[in-house]
């Protein structure tokens, strides 16, 4: 018998498939996602319809946001020790934009009424770096950082995801 060879370390990058938002009305968050960082809404009419338990927006070919009821909760209860994190919003997540993207949602919230911080310079992300970043909430009061890494505002194109 002869023993399977493991993967390279070197070559297992996951990706990130997806995040859970508790919200407390899914259909108003999927347009806010839409509406702020133009993501597309998935089984929201089946969500709506009650075909679908919640329904989830599209970041990008590999990643979507599933926009999960509180109400939920107790049926995300299914490992040991999973009951103290159920029903608790995460610190935020990163999206990573180009220059050009990172201005366009700033003027979006902007015209949306969305809290939006200051901007900074320089903080650490999956690429390194950030040429700029803010932090903004959404309707629930999770937060979301947005950020490029771009050395000119509308230079080059770095769209994705990024952890921060």
């Amino acid at each position: 018998m002869t023993p399977t060879a493991e993967p390279s370390t070197a070559t297992q990058r996951p990706r990130l498939d997806h995040l859970v938002l508790w919200v407390a009305d899914p259909a108003a968050s999927a347009v806010f996602y839409e509406d702020a960082l133009a993501a597309q809404p998935l089984r929201l009419a089946e969500f709506t319809a009650g075909e679908a338990p919640f329904p989830s927006v599209r970041l990008n070919d590999e990643t979507i946001l599933d926009l999960m009821p509180h109400t939920m909760a107790p049926r995300t209860e299914v490992f040991p020790g999973a009951r103290t994190g159920s029903g608790h919003p995460l610190n935020h997540f990163c999206v990573a934009l180009t220059g050009a993207e990172f201005d366009a949602l700033a003027t979006r919230l902007e015209r949306l009424g969305a809290p939006v911080s200051g901007t900074g310079r320089g903080s650490f992300g999956a690429r390194g770096a950030a040429t700029r970043s803010f932090y903004f909430g959404d309707p629930d009061g999770n937060v979301i950082e947005a950020r490029h890494y771009d050395e000119e505002p509308d230079a080059g194109d770095s769209s994705g995801a990024a952890g921060a």
